[in-house]
């Protein structure tokens, strides 16, 4: 990314580079935050592929998928790279179109992808397997020697994942409770909530500790008022007799008594 920026005036350089790092600092977190910082981007160098590729990926995280699908196409047609091409598959399926997911899972590019692009492919076309309702080749699609494998890679955990939630899909129970296990092992980073899927499997339900310590102040607070009304009502029932009212003052020509020169008329306008 940096070489393709040197291209641009230095100024102009350093604004582009700072937008893109805000979107990718902020891609997980806030997505549309992202998908805001790379328009700016965009609007500044949008003939950089680093720029149409951090474009496509904020669309893309924002669900605009055909939005992205053109960000990624032009990203593509500048560097020639195939590093793409699964993520613009799965815009295909964001779009309802399954069908040509399937289609370029089956193109001479996934050939020229890396292991790991390969894997994701996988991914992506049983997931448009799914979306079609063929659950059966789904899970086919993802029985590979990357499954079997017990080495653990950075797409071990999501392959292993997609694989028992198809089985599970599939009222395979047992085994999709094995390769959720096995999923939980080599998910280091909490890429998946295997252990939440493992958990409800088992019928363990989990308690919300911050949302029961609200309830709780809650429900003290509410008694704090129950009390305080009942001793505003003991003071009222207190002072209802006649003893408790006090007359006002009065001159001896029966007119209200004027206050003394020095008492305070906080009341009054100056």
């Amino acid at each position: 990314m940096r070489q393709e920026l040197q291209s641009l005036p230095k100024g102009l350089a350093e604004d582009v580079a700072r937008n893109l790092v805000m979107v990718a600092n902020l891609i997980d977190e806030d997505p549309e935050q992202a998908y805001a910082y790379s328009r700016i981007a965009l609007r500044l160098a949008s003939r950089v592929a680093a720029v149409r590729e951090a474009a496509g990926f904020a669309a893309y995280a924002t669900q605009k998928y055909s939005e992205a699908l053109a960000e990624f196409r032009a990203a593509r047609r500048m560097t020639g790279t195939v590093e793409l091409w699964p993520v613009m598959a799965d815009c295909e399926r964001g779009l309802g179109r399954p069908e040509r997911a399937l289609a370029m899972a089956g193109e001479p590019e996934v050939q020229k992808l890396d292991k790991a692009g390969q894997v994701e492919m996988r991914l992506v076309a049983a997931g448009a397997r799914r979306d079609m309702g063929q659950l059966d080749a789904a899970i086919v699609t993802l029985q590979s020697p990357e499954l079997a494998s017990n080495s653990v890679q950075p797409w071990t955990a999501r392959l292993r994942y997609a694989y028992a939630d198809a089985l599970l899909a599939a009222g395979r129970e047992n085994e999709a409770r094995e390769w959720f296990a096995k999923a939980l092992e080599a998910d280091k980073d909490g890429a998946t909530d295997a252990s939440d899927r493992l958990a409800e499997m088992d019928g363990v339900e989990f308690v919300d500790a911050l949302h029961d310590d609200e309830d709780a102040e809650d429900h003290e607070d509410a008694e704090g008022d129950q009390v305080t009304a009942r001793a505003g009502d003991d003071d009222l029932k207190a002072g209802s007799g006649p003893e408790s009212i006090t007359e006002p003052e009065t001159g001896t020509d029966g007119t209200d008594a004027e206050p003394d020169a020095g008492q305070d008329r906080s009341g009054d306008q100056s």
